[in-house]
């Protein structure tokens, strides 16, 4: 088997213009096992929001090339998402388009007795984060990030 950072690079690679042609922004791609099952899976967003009907679309059309490419060499489930509304934030891509939003952010270790908050992502360059927690500002370094995923606001 091909290394999994290859399958989601191929495919990032071969998606790109269809979810451009159709109006969708490729939020993640997973090539990963659950179980004894493996799963390709691409996350999709738009403005406004995916529907099933996008997923449907991008899945029936992008299936064909999948089975013309044949890069994957064993068995695997396809499926095209949304990303979710407290979708993990991975990429640079992620955190830049992001910015201004609420997350959630979980630390590797604690730092002045917290090992996790809630604030507004402000900025990210060079591999640290500025996020807004009520009156102040602070920064962490990327590599201090267990987790950082958007918030969920009713």
């Amino acid at each position: 088997m091909k290394k999994r950072e290859d399958i989601e690079n191929k495919t990032e690679e071969l998606v790109q213009p269809f979810c451009k042609e159709m109006g969708f922004e490729l939020v993640d791609t997973d090539f990963v096992k659950e179980g004894s099952e493996y799963y390709l899976r691409l996350y999709i967003d738009k403005p406004g929001g995916v529907t099933i009907n996008d997923c449907e679309a991008l899945s029936r059309v992008f299936n064909d090339v999948l089975d013309e490419e044949e890069y994957i060499d064993q068995a695997y489930i396809f499926e095209v998402s949304s990303p979710g509304l407290t979708r993990q934030l991975k990429k640079e891509k992620d955190y830049i388009r992001c910015a201004g939003r609420l997350v959630e952010v979980k630390l590797f270790k604690e730092q002045n007795g917290v090992s996790g908050f809630t604030g507004i992502l402000k900025e990210y360059v060079d591999g640290v984060f500025t996020f807004t927690l009520e009156d102040h500002d602070i920064t962490i370094e990327k590599a201090q990030i267990a987790d950082i995923r958007l918030a969920f606001c009713e």
